[in-house]
């Protein structure tokens, strides 16, 4: 995989995919309530599962952070929202679109 990385902006409620310091890629995420926000950090992907649907979208996106992911979501009306239990939620074809852009290891900022 070419020297990738993912910015995750929770106040803003936006992921971003760089490619070195280029922008390559930007999507509307959700990310967690106030009683279980999204932890902020430096992580990396440590799984990557297709899934059929269901409450995880068609895809997920494990953390180095264990229970934590990036995943697509079942209900897309949440997405924008501050809603989740601390996971990402992307739109089912946004997540599709990243799973196949990222790899295992590629890091992943998460902040304000």
């Amino acid at each position: 995989m070419p020297n990738r990385s993912i910015v995750i902006h929770t106040t803003r409620r936006q992921l971003e995919l760089y490619e070195g310091n280029r922008l390559i890629q930007h999507y509307p995420i959700a990310v967690g309530k106030g009683s279980t926000p999204t932890p902020y950090g430096r992580y990396s992907i440590a799984t990557k599962t297709v899934y059929p649907g269901g409450v995880f979208g068609s895809r997920w996106m494990g953390l180095s952070l264990p229970h934590y992911g990036i995943h697509g979501t079942s209900n897309p009306t949440s997405i924008g929202q501050a809603i989740s239990k601390g996971c990402v939620r992307m739109h089912n074809h946004d997540v599709e679109n990243l799973f196949q852009l990222v790899g295992i290891g590629t890091p992943v900022i998460i902040q304000p």
